[in-house]
């Protein structure tokens, strides 16, 4: 398999970035680079490459490749993060580079934090919440209000500020290569913002302290909780690459249950939301999650154009994707429909409100008890057109099976639309399980952008 980082060269240049150092306490440390005529680029200035998806389209997705010397940082820190990503304009094109795991859940001295801590001095205990509002005394047809409400919503605030990090345009987060990057209970959003590349990153356990119970959400009610490890909110071309996302060591199936039903703590892996356009995610690893990827906030979003290809989906239950309104590209990609770590499979794509999916040369790995009508799912509007998709190695109609036995609720095996941005598209999806082993995910790619030859297990 060709790595997609060397599809295209960047544009002749000489160039030699001076090392610069930064000598007060806490700050950040200015990476020192040279890059010479005909040289490839680092994997920190790489640039999504030509016809690679949606996100190719038009100018396509550079991030922060343009920036100098004193706009790349290398931070190891929760404090560090938050720094280079609100350090100078906006809208300054800056590369950060991660080394090694950053916990979220600490304080700017990299003091740990646990739940009790964000909820000192609001008034909020679970046990409390729990009395409020239990359905036998406060009913299934209002949402929670009140004094416990309030003091949980402003505990859950208290932890979006320490781990929910804002990325601004023109910008490029990339895991240092052999160090175990990545950011654990944390959150990336990439709001209203054009042109970011997130790379090479291991999101782990994203996990709210606080969830809301919503006794209207659904027959019996839900826990719904708030942070995505990855969430794209009105933003456009957008490259997300060679991640991990996991559950990680924090697993649902230790998720206790109250009002009877599951205390859910994980919300998305990667969601791209509120009219977000011009996405690819790529040689991404998704493994041991529930809601993974929803495309679409509501059946009236907007936009909504996305390419996924030579993702691999592992041990997770559902939304893979979930996609309303847009046009979205799926090929090369590994479903492992198998159970893992508690995590019992319900469904992969979910083509619904009028969304336009194309899935070519996909592969699916079924138990010998699963069933194929079981891979999608729809509320009859939505279309899927599907091309040479394999099924445990053999060809699958996976329309025709699903609307057999869901004739009120057919899918349409035709799409209004005809993918042209494919660079790198395999015209036989049988050598995925073993190709997509060796090349998605963290921690396969070198300091160049090239592989490392090895197999990155997942999580």
């Amino acid at each position: 398999m060709s790595d997609p980082s060397h599809r295209r060269p960047r544009t002749r240049r000489t160039a030699v970035l001076v090392a610069a150092s930064v000598a007060a306490a806490g700050a950040l440390s200015v990476l020192p680079l040279t890059m010479t005529a005909h040289a490839a680029p680092d994997l920190a200035h790489a640039v999504l490459p030509a016809r690679d998806g949606w996100a190719a389209s038009g100018k396509g997705a550079t991030g922060g490749s343009a920036a100098g010397a004193s706009r790349v940082f290398t931070v190891s820190s929760r404090a560090e993060l938050a720094k280079a990503l609100n350090s100078g304009s906006r809208t300054e094109p800056r590369i950060i580079r991660v080394r090694g795991t950053i916990d979220a859940n600490t304080d700017d001295t990299g003091r740990s934090l646990r739940c009790e801590d964000y909820a000192k001095g609001t008034g909020y205990s679970l046990a409390s919440y729990l009395k409020a509002y239990d359905p036998a005394a406060w009913g299934r047809s209002e949402v929670p209000s009140g004094t416990q409400e309030s003091a949980r919503g402003a505990a859950q605030r208290k932890q979006a500020e320490r781990i929910v990090f804002e990325v601004p345009p023109n910008t490029t987060v990339v895991g240092v290569p052999g160090t175990g990057a990545g950011l654990t209970g944390g959150s990336l959003r990439v709001k209203n913002a054009d042109n970011v590349i997130i790379r090479n990153l291991t999101f782990a356990d994203v996990h709210d302290c606080f969830p809301q119970w919503d006794p209207t959400d659904g027959a019996d009610g839900n826990w719904n909780s708030a942070y995505d490890a990855l969430s794209l909110r009105g933003a456009t071309h957008v490259w997300a690459d060679h991640n991990t996302f996991t559950d990680h060591p924090r697993f649902d199936q230790a998720n206790p249950r109250h009002f009877g039903r599951e205390y859910q703590v994980h919300d998305g892996a990667l969601d791209i939301t509120n009219a977000s356009d011009l996405v690819t995610v790529s040689y991404n690893r998704f493994a041991d999650h529930d809601k993974t990827m929803l495309i679409g906030s509501n059946d009236k979003d907007t936009k909504l154009r996305v390419t996924l290809h030579h993702n691999i989906f592992q041990g997770t239950v559902q939304r893979a994707p979930l996609a309303r309104v847009g046009q979205v590209h799926l090929y090369n990609n590994l479903f492992d429909t198998t159970e893992r770590n508690g995590y019992a499979f319900s469904y992969s794509i979910s083509s619904r409100a009028r969304a336009q999916v194309v899935a070519e040369y996909n592969h699916w790995t079924l138990p010998k008890d699963g069933k194929v009508s079981r891979l999608l799912t729809g509320d009859g509007t939505g279309a899927l057109a599907g091309t040479g998709n394999l099924v445990n190695g053999r060809g699958a109609d996976l329309v025709a099976a699903y609307n057999a036995e869901n004739p009120g609720k057919r899918i349409r095996p035709t799409a209004n639309w005809r993918p042209a941005l494919s660079a790198g598209l395999e015209t036989s999806a049988a050598g995925l399980p073993v190709s997509l082993g060796r090349a998605a995910g963290a921690g396969v790619l070198t300091a160049s952008g090239g592989l490392a030859g090895r197999t990155v297990p997942a999580p």
